[in-house]
């Protein structure tokens, strides 16, 4: 399990699209990597910056934001980041 501190969030990627709306099969290494994915922990926040995530929230965040880092079992690959690094919670 893996517990972010301070005000962290540990994210999973939604998943890169294979196929455009067209039909057309796109390789790997043309997919863009996803911007959008769900919050699978948060830390407990700052004194001055409370957590405003929470659990199952689906959110977007900037291209370049995070690390990415694989659960300890290595099946899974996450995105841990500050909360201040989400741009937008998705339909709340």
């Amino acid at each position: 399990m893996i517990k972010p501190l301070a005000d962290r969030v540990l994210i999973e990627p939604k998943e890169a699209e294979k196929k455009t709306e067209g039909g057309i099969i796109i390789p790997d290494t043309a997919k863009e990597k996803p911007q959008e994915g769900k919050v699978v922990e948060v830390g407990p926040g700052k004194k001055d910056e409370p957590m405003e995530l929470k659990k199952g929230d689906t959110v977007l965040y900037g291209k370049y934001a995070g690390t990415e880092i694989n659960s300890p079992d290595g099946k899974k690959t996450y995105m841990i980041m500050h909360q201040s690094d989400i741009l937008a919670i998705i339909g709340k």
